[in-house]
């Protein structure tokens, strides 16, 4: 191409970043281009952004440059975007994804890393996002929020003069910008638990439709796989009418599966406002037909005509999520483990390098003995079993992100190679973990044992429409006095407790994805996928 590009780009800091960023990549094929900065409306009103984000409020003006040929190509960051190009222009090339994260940037005095996000009780939370105030709400409905306006350095100025205790901003942003963050505590939040918004972290390439030259050019730095997941997120919003003044996540990502065989997972979350309870969930598919209208059927279906009862084999927990979502979306949650825990006093304890924990009754259990672990580093099973290591202030440094223990296993050993585990564990256990390592790298140790109870379910089991069931223990408990009726479903809280289910002729209607709350109620909510 000999004709020199002209970019049209809003004129913050980060708008700039973005333009540059792509002036480079053209570059890179031999396209010279020039910026023209274009003021929006977005950078004058005082709305809040879940009444901004692709709306057009930060892009309208740039597409009025691009249909007037004032302007060649407008960069834009996706997740700004309306989901329909206006009539002559459309979406040419799509940069490869940053980091979708969230970072919840705290001020050092707001800490308290024991709680979940390491935040202090009752802090103030500065977001002007709907978004990110339900998903906050879902984990930690102590806080405070109020709504934060600026653009990325104003709002980390904000914060530092302490007019918040903490405040959630896109990893992508503050990445992109090099800003230092010495001086605060940065919680990067996983985006499988804190959904991003729809195609965060990509940068949309638009033109006109008449531009057939620049169409090519451009897209050859299209990055394909950004291009197919953010399609589907996209489409996701389009279903919901734009859908951003709703508290509305999506992520999709492309993998492999056991087969080699290629596979999207999408995790979405909505709410009906900013202040309600998002339904999450999880969904996967060989391809992206369709996948979207499937996403928008499973978080549109109805909460209200039949209220449905469910039984957890566990005890109710204080804020308990999985008990909270569930009963904001048309369930009664009965809880109630078929087991007890009973500490056992550890016989002997060797220093080692790692301590790897499968489930929160062997952290409790382990800590509440006070041993020597200086020096060592810890490994969960899981993020509620890392949530309660946090607890007695210590962080997992490895944190299971499979159902599948073996798989877990072996990533744990690639990461760890020769070094010592020590394995609190119940006095019965089924050790696949360990089975993924050397027989002289590990270590058992005893620190709990569980009981059965015997005093029965407090109502009627007959009358339960799902069960979920989150240990073999509590499996086998529960059948030496019920069975599983006609018409009954049941959720299995990872591989063990699956075949724990099959001993006794039972196939789980679905499989948590991951060993916490939020995997279980997933799994619940995937029950409505027809």
């Amino acid at each position: 191409m000999t004709r020199r590009i002209i970019i049209g780009s809003r004129g913050s800091d980060l708008a700039l970043w973005q333009a540059k960023y792509v002036m480079k990549k053209l570059e890179d094929i031999g396209v010279v281009s020039e910026l023209k900065i274009i003021r929006t409306k977005g950078d004058e009103v005082t709305l809040s952004f879940d009444k901004m984000e692709g709306k057009g409020f930060f892009t309208k003006e740039i597409e009025d440059a691009l249909l007037s040929k004032e302007i060649d190509l407008a960069v834009h960051s996706h997740k700004d975007l309306p989901t329909t190009s206006p009539p002559g222009l459309l979406i040419a090339a799509v940069s490869t994804r940053e980091d979708p994260s969230e970072l919840l940037l705290i001020n050092r005095g707001s800490v308290d890393e024991k709680n979940k996000f390491s935040l202090k009780n009752g802090a103030l939370i500065g977001t002007s996002s709907a978004r990110r105030k339900s998903q906050l709400l879902a984990w930690r409905p102590d806080v405070k929020i109020e709504d934060l306006r600026g653009n990325v350095p104003t709002r980390i100025k904000k914060l530092k003069d302490n007019k918040y205790d903490a405040i959630l901003i896109a990893s992508a942003g503050v990445s992109r910008l090099e800003i230092a963050l010495d001086d605060l505590h940065v919680e990067k939040l996983d985006p499988h638990e804190f959904i991003p918004a729809p195609a965060q972290g990509v940068l949309a390439m638009q033109v006109r439709e008449s531009d057939e030259e620049l169409i090519k050019v451009v897209g050859k730095i299209n990055d394909a796989e950004a291009s197919e997941t953010t399609a589907v997120e996209r489409k996701v919003m389009n279903l919901f009418q734009g859908g951003c003044q709703l508290p509305l996540g999506v992520i999709c990502e492309k993998d492999e599966n056991e087969n080699g065989e290629t596979i999207f997972k999408v995790r979405a979350a909505k709410a009906e406002a900013w202040d309600r309870m998002p339904k999450y969930i999880y969904l996967e598919s060989k391809k992206t037909t369709g996948l979207a209208e499937k996403v928008q059927a499973v978080l549109t279906a109805s909460d209200t005509n039949t209220v449905k009862k469910l039984f957890i084999s566990r005890d109710e927990r204080k804020n308990d999520l999985f008990k909270r979502c569930l009963e904001a979306h048309g369930y009664n949650v009965y809880a109630q483990s078929l087991i007890e825990i009973k500490q056992v006093p550890m016989r002997r304890y060797v220093k080692c390098d790692w301590v790897f924990f499968s489930s929160k009754n062997a952290v409790k259990h382990f800590f509440d003995q006070k041993p020597d672990v200086e020096g060592s580093k810890f490994a969960a099973v899981g993020k509620a079993t890392a949530d309660e290591i946090r607890k007695y202030g210590r962080r997992a440094e490895f944190i299971g992100s499979s159902d599948d223990t073996r798989m877990t296993g072996k990533k744990f050993s690639a990461l760890v190679g020769r070094k010592t585990i020590l394995f609190p564990q119940a006095k019965v256990s089924m050790k696949t973990i360990q089975l993924q390592l050397k027989q002289e790298q590990i270590i058992d140790v005893v620190v709990y044992e569980t009981i059965k109870q015997v005093s029965g379910f407090r109502f009627q089991v007959s009358e339960m429409d799902v069960l979920a069931f989150t240990s073999p223990s509590n499996v086998d408990t529960f059948h030496e006095k019920y069975k599983i009726l006609p018409g009954q479903k049941v959720v299995a809280m990872g591989d063990a407790t699956a075949n724990a289910l099959k001993k006794y002729g039972v196939r789980p209607d679905k499989m948590s994805i991951s060993f916490d709350d939020l995997g279980l109620v997933q799994a619940v909510f995937a029950l409505d996928i027809k």
